[in-house]
């Protein structure tokens, strides 16, 4: 992530990285810069005319001249007030669009790294992410950036037109500006600094609160409610505590910018004063130098008010393009080969070596080799950690060996494009997964282009029609995050169902009746039976008396390959199987 201390200069240039989706908005940009110069040239004329009034109107006793004057001036406020309406809309929907592309491009690049990234990455904080950091962009782009070059024109402008009006008085007013500068320079990178604890803050209280709303049952369960409360509140303390020096140092550099600025106002008004009462000056110059010195404060305490915004948006700038680098390890390659059509479903294992990169010293696979013919039900057994589900991510690339290679259908995965490969596959977890949608959603998600009627099918087949059919608004009724108002066997069931509508030539069972009872497992097993007919299957099973009638048991301990054969041979042959199934028929 971007260094804390990295110089101001540095970290603006963060601010490249939203060039492209500014470029999107090229209409907008006109029109906000257009209505911009507009509102700032009016601005601008204000000092001129309140001269004006002062030397021709009030010096003249002119009624006449007074009255054009004033009509004059309200003719401006119109201008200014609808330039400064239509400023605000350009700029304000330009940063909803440009938040909106910069969060869409992340999310969908959050979606296309490995395995290997979600590891070593919090989830909550990957959404605090696309929440908090992108709508900081959008506060940004949307108003400060806007703010900020306004003080910039207006700040030129105000200038050029101070010394235009009084070089003298002008001269005076520059003495006093590096006073001015430095305490922004000084205290604008330590409000940068806390600027990005702060926001580092914030993701860690998000982080924890995912966490917890994710487990909220485990989390109810133990009745440690007020444990996770305390850490949530403890986290968002110590953000605000955080954000509370941000601000102190922000209100400070903002005190002491106002107080020099309108002390710098207040000698130059001093002097100016004497040089009309010296008849050296008109009264009208004076008070149109005194404006336009108004107008360049304030411009210079709108660039302070703003300055840390702008680093902290840096700051959230660089974390974005941090994951927006980062490369998934697991991509398609550039020259893909075409799985022959149909897919056979044979799978081979040669030799594979495979250590999860956070557990680079175990093996969790050591020299595998495996031939599974198609059409073949091909049973993993073995204790806890033996690496049977770590063939299945290795199956569906999620992770590479680091030594061997695994092939379909006598092609290399490596070879294949990753989104027909994994199509090939249709997987039921041990925990199922539903998401926050309805019934007939969470099984189309197996074919997104599945009818009802297809819906329906797969539903009886996995023996889910009558509950799902049984809710109050039958397929179409809500099941809440992760599924949560169904029972547990019941989601295994919609998972079933979204697994047979895929019709996927290779079936993945991962204790796929684990959560069924005895009643519904037989249900089930009957129409996965009819389902693995001609089709490769892996099924992994802690219960042997699921998968005695396997075509081929493969025993696994430690990663390693140390039995296979029938049920009937494997328990002849004695061994881990045959402790095991000794244990469980036992019981």
């Amino acid at each position: 992530m971007p260094n804390a201390e990295d110089p101001a200069p540095r970290k603006l240039g963060a601010y490249r990285r939203l060039i492209p989706y500014i470029r999107e908005q090229r209409l907008l940009i006109f029109g906000w810069l257009f209505f911009l110069a507009i509102s700032s040239a009016a601005t601008l004329t204000l000092p001129a005319a309140a001269r004006f009034m002062i030397d021709r109107g009030f010096g003249q006793t002119d009624p006449a001249l007074l009255n054009a004057g004033f009509i004059g001036l309200f003719g401006v406020a119109v201008i200014m007030a609808i330039a400064g309406a239509s400023r605000y809309f350009c700029v304000t929907l330009l940063g909803e669009r440009v938040a909106a592309s910069l969060r869409t491009r992340l999310y969908s690049h959050l979606l296309t790294l490995d395995q290997a990234f979600f590891e070593r990455t919090r989830s909550g904080e990957l959404v605090s992410r696309l929440a908090a950091d992108t709508e900081l962009v959008q506060t940004v782009v949307g108003s400060t950036l806007s703010l900020s070059l306004r003080s910039v024109v207006m700040l030129i402008g105000s200038t050029t037109m101070l010394i235009v009006t009084s070089p003298g008085l002008a001269g005076l007013t520059a003495l006093v500006i590096p006073a001015v500068i430095l305490p922004i320079v000084f205290l604008g990178r330590r409000v940068e600094k806390l600027s990005r604890e702060s926001q580092d803050r914030i993701a860690d209280s998000s982080a924890i609160a995912s966490e917890s709303l994710n487990a909220i049952h485990t989390v109810q369960a133990y009745a440690r409610e007020p444990r996770e409360r305390d850490r949530y509140t403890k986290a968002v303390l110590l953000a605000l505590a955080t954000a509370r020096k941000r601000i102190g140092t922000t209100a400070v550099l903002t005190a002491l910018v106002i107080l020099l600025s309108f002390g710098a106002i207040t000698l130059v008004l001093w002097a100016g004063a004497h040089q009309v009462i010296d008849g050296e000056m008109n009264a009208g110059v004076l008070a149109q130098f005194v404006l336009y010195a108004v107008v360049a404060a304030g411009s210079v305490g709108g660039l302070t008010e703003v300055w840390g915004e702008l680093l902290r948006c840096a700051g959230a700038l660089g974390r974005i393009s941090e994951l927006l680098d980062t490369e998934a390890g697991i991509r398609s390659p550039e020259r893909v080969e075409l799985l022959g059509q149909p897919v056979r479903g044979a799978l081979r294992f040669e030799h594979v070596e495979f250590r999860y990169p956070s557990r680079p010293d175990k093996p969790a696979i050591s020299d595998l080799s495996l031939s599974i013919e198609p059409g073949q039900t091909v049973a993993l057994v073995g204790p806890s950690g033996a690496g049977k589900t770590t063939l299945f991510q290795l199956l569906q690339r999620f992770h590479d060996p680091q030594g061997g290679r695994i092939t379909i259908d006598g092609q290399d995965l490596k070879s294949l494009d990753l989104a027909e490969l994994r199509s090939c596959f249709a997987l039921v977890p041990q925990d199922p997964v539903l998401f926050g949608a309805s019934a007939a959603d969470n099984i189309r998600f197996g074919r997104i282009d599945a009818d009802d009627d297809a819906i329906e099918a797969a539903a009886r087949a996995a023996e889910s029609h009558e509950f799902l059919s049984a809710l109050p608004e039958g397929y179409q009724t809500y099941l809440g995050e992760r599924g949560v108002r169904l029972s547990g066997g019941q989601q295994q069931r919609v998972a079933i169902a979204r697994a047979l509508l895929l019709d996927a030539p290779i079936l993945l069972l991962d204790e796929a009746t684990s959560s069924l009872d005895a009643q519904s497992e037989q249900l089930v097993q009957h129409a996965l039976e009819r389902l693995m007919n001609k089709r490769t299957t892996l099924v992994i099973a802690h219960r042997l008396a699921t998968v005695q009638k396997a075509d081929r048991i493969i025993v696994l301990d430690g990663g390693r390959m140390i039995a296979q054969g029938t049920h009937a041979e494997l328990l002849s042959e004695g061994g881990l199987y045959a402790d095991l199934a000794r244990l469980q028929f036992a019981a």
